[in-house]
């Protein structure tokens, strides 16, 4: 509960900060393509730097390594707000530091994701994951409107230095070199057919679901002619939607199953992109906003458990690592695809063409199914020595 409300915390200022950078990029440049760089700098960092990371987080202390992670976190993020209240910021500045800032999430990202089944039994891994999903979209709701992103980090970091995992068993084996834990990691991945399926599901949904985050800002200023405090309502009304989602998510899951679940989200976000695409008031947006949190909660929890299932410990990290990878290298591509589009053939029909890419990525990965490593029991045996 303590790393779970000291997350909430830290989430805040995330929040806060994405919602305040993509909407003063608007300032800074109008144009569609460097508005949505925003997301591309946020994405890129953990597409390039997840694998490395998610391979020390599976050969070092992972309490150790996201303690150091994310107070550097906290001191970028002192640098960068001394920055904006000095006026110095340019959008060269804004994009260097958006990338230097999400350079370090990608480093704790897979650690944290790895330390999950250390904080609950296996049994509850999926209950976690949506708790998890709910305050992370719980800040995503309030995080727009309140908090400070260097002050929030201090409470994960004092929620870290509180928690002391239980015990694992300690091997007599020699401890994996980087480079070969790489390899190693890659290597699980590809013979893996459980993660296969879940990468391939992450890539159909993500590069078109990134259309919306990439150009909301633009569709605030551009189709409904508003200003920042609507821009925030409706990144609020995304988390709102989303925490509405984690909560249905056991009973839709239990009904629907892990394939016909991401297959509703899928379905939930298309028709929530050309709703973005039809907005020229805030009602029809709020709707969207909305209804584009609940599908999105929905698919990425499904897909988070399917990988969190389909790996044993010793491998946890780099695994989830490769599923974060192929996650924002989705959503990089997908933002600086449609910020091009858009800049080309305007914002409504970028937001079609990305809700139609959704509809048709739904038969084209049917054939993949997720969770299907949940019956596989792959922790060692410990027979012998």
């Amino acid at each position: 509960m303590v790393i779970w409300t000291a997350s909430l915390a830290a989430n805040v200022g995330t929040w806060m900060y994405t919602a305040a950078s993509s909407w003063l990029m608007t300032s800074l440049s109008p144009n569609p393509l460097v508005v949505s760089l925003v997301q591309v700098a946020a994405s890129l960092p953990i597409f390039l730097l997840a694998i490395p990371a998610g391979a020390l987080a599976d050969i070092i202390d992972r309490r150790r390594f996201l303690i150091i992670g994310e107070a550097a976190n906290t001191v970028i993020a002192v640098v960068f707000a001394v920055l904006v209240s000095l006026n110095l910021v340019t959008a060269g500045f804004l994009l260097l530091f958006t990338f230097l800032i999400s350079a370090f999430g990608a480093f704790t990202a897979p650690a944290w994701e790895a330390v999950t089944p250390q904080l609950v039994p296996n049994q509850d891994v999926p209950a976690a994951i949506a708790a998890n999903s709910i305050g992370f979209n719980l800040s995503r709701a309030i995080g727009p409107a309140l908090g400070i992103n260097a002050a929030s980090n201090l409470g994960i970091n004092g929620g870290l230095i509180w928690w002391h995992p239980p015990r694992q068993h300690t091997t007599r084996l020699p401890a994996e070199r980087f480079a070969r834990a790489i390899r190693a990691g890659l290597r699980y991945a590809r013979y893996n057919l459980f993660l296969r399926a879940t990468l391939l599901h992450a890539i159909a949904f993500f590069l078109f679901a990134s259309a919306y985050w990439a150009l909301l800002p633009l569709v605030v200023r551009d189709q409904i002619a508003a200003g920042p405090e609507i821009y925030g309502v409706l990144v609020g009304a995304i988390g709102a939607g989303a925490i509405g989602g984690a909560l249905a998510l056991p009973h839709a899951a239990a009904k629907l199953g892990s394939d016909r679940l991401v297959a509703a989200g899928t379905l939930g976000t298309a028709l929530a992109l050309g709703l973005f695409g039809l907005a020229h008031d805030t009602p029809t947006a709020l709707v969207a906003s909305l209804l584009a949190g609940a599908a999105w909660i929905l698919v990425l929890s499904s897909l988070n458990v399917s990988a969190q299932v389909a790996l044993p410990e010793w491998v946890r990290a780099r695994g989830l690592a490769i599923f974060i990878t192929v996650y924002f290298g989705a959503h990089t591509a997908g933002s600086a695809l449609w910020g091009q589009v858009a800049a080309v053939w305007g914002l409504p029909l970028a937001h079609f063409i990305a809700a139609a890419g959704a509809l048709l990525a739904i038969p084209m990965t049917w054939r993949w199914h997720l969770q299907t490593g949940a019956k596989v029991d792959l922790t060692p045996s410990l027979h012998w020595s």
